[in-house]
């Protein structure tokens, strides 16, 4: 039975706090918190959840990966404008009261924010006893000190960093795919995003990353974002393989082209870099399996991949 009293907001709020000292604002316990930033430069917020992914962590209960899939897909993409962040606001949709539940995603937010130097600075627990899965979304606020345009040059080479599986999206055509037989797949399926914002924030520092891309929803449809009278070039030989989960699915007679325009195919994220750097940076790379997938050339704003699956080269 809900209890709209929320009797664990006391709880709530005593995690949260653990996150409000840091070094870019002050915040100060009020009826809502009050923040005083220690900084001016331009801001950017961002907000998105974990899709319907959250079907398969609410019957694993596995909370601690659906907060790292919800950070993910917040803080990689925040990444591509080299924006720091520095607070959030987190809405929590449950299909029932759970106090358990609810404190650990509580908890775990407030450990990843405290590591990042991140501001949890409000929220919203709703239950929804009409849906069978929950769903995280985030607001994270970030701030830019040196905005540079995201875009790949011709003559850089493309740095790929593996996946971790599905990651967060293409849900709904995997839940087709395997029909009935997903519960044989659920262990893989809520695995969690890999967080690459930390690694490639600390890279930007050193490095002139021409253009950035998290690999999510649209897959590699969006490297035409960074492209401008250039093309985009993924070859096959590189060493980041799709899993075992993508070669399931496409031996289930999905097509190469919606396969490399809906799943990351094993590559989570793609940057460029001028070619004399490229071996300099992918030493840099510790925490994730890295490689050189392929190039930019002179070209009219294509993506070419070479699929892993077949000999097949699919253009977008």
């Amino acid at each position: 039975m809900y209890d709209p009293t929320k009797p664990y907001k006391k709880q709530i709020l005593e995690a949260i706090q653990q996150t409000w000292d840091t070094k870019y604002v002050n915040v100060r316990k009020n009826i809502y918190p009050t923040i005083e930033k220690k900084f001016s430069y331009p801001e950017v917020d961002h907000t998105d959840g974990i899709g319907t992914k959250g079907i398969f962590h609410w019957k694993k209960r596995t909370f601690r990966n659906a907060c790292l899939d919800a950070l993910a897909m917040n803080l990689n993409d925040l990444a591509l404008i080299r924006a720091i962040p520095y607070k959030l606001q987190n809405h929590i949709i449950l299909p029932e009261d759970d106090k358990e539940a609810i404190l650990e995603l509580i908890r775990v937010l407030s450990e990843e924010c405290k590591k990042r130097d991140i501001a949890i600075t409000g929220g919203e627990t709703s239950i929804h006893d009409n849906i069978v899965g929950m769903e995280i979304s985030l607001t994270v606020s970030g701030f830019i000190k040196n905005l540079k345009p995201n875009r790949f040059q011709v003559g850089e080479v493309l740095i790929g960093m593996e996946s971790n599986g599905l990651h967060s999206n293409g849900f709904t055509l995997v839940r087709k795919t395997l029909g009935k037989e997903i519960e044989n797949y659920i262990d893989e399926l809520v695995k969690p995003t890999l967080i690459y914002s930390d690694l490639i924030l600390k890279l930007s520092e050193s490095f002139k990353i021409g253009g950035m891309m998290h690999i999510t929803g649209g897959a590699f449809t969006k490297l035409k974002d960074l492209l401008f009278k250039a093309d985009a070039i993924i070859t096959r030989e590189h060493a980041l393989d799709p899993q075992k989960i993508f070669k399931e699915l496409y031996n289930r007679g999905i097509k190469d082209e919606q396969m490399y325009k809906t799943f990351n195919c094993g590559v989570g994220f793609v940057f460029s870099i001028a070619k004399e750097y490229a071996e300099e940076v992918l030493s840099q790379i510790k925490d994730f399996k890295a490689d050189v997938i392929g190039k930019v050339t002179k070209g009219e704003g294509k993506v070419k991949v070479e699929s892993k699956f077949s000999d097949v080269e699919v253009v977008y």
